[in-house]
């Protein structure tokens, strides 16, 4: 059975096969759909709320 995951970051869907997972030490698991998100998310430590580009922006 294939699950659709969704981009923790943009909150695009995630088609199977494609995206990354990362997985912290603590067990949480973060889905990206592209390199874009998962930059913007754990090296730039971005608020999805406040980039314009995502589903999760605050209007």
């Amino acid at each position: 059975m294939v699950v659709k995951r969704k981009c923790t970051f943009c909150g695009e869907d995630i088609e199977p096969g494609t995206g990354s997972m990362y997985v912290k030490k603590d067990g949480t698991v973060y889905y990206f759909c592209s390199s874009k998100c998962r930059k913007n998310f754990l090296k730039l430590k971005r608020e999805p709320r406040k980039v314009r580009w995502t589903k999760h922006f605050a209007r």
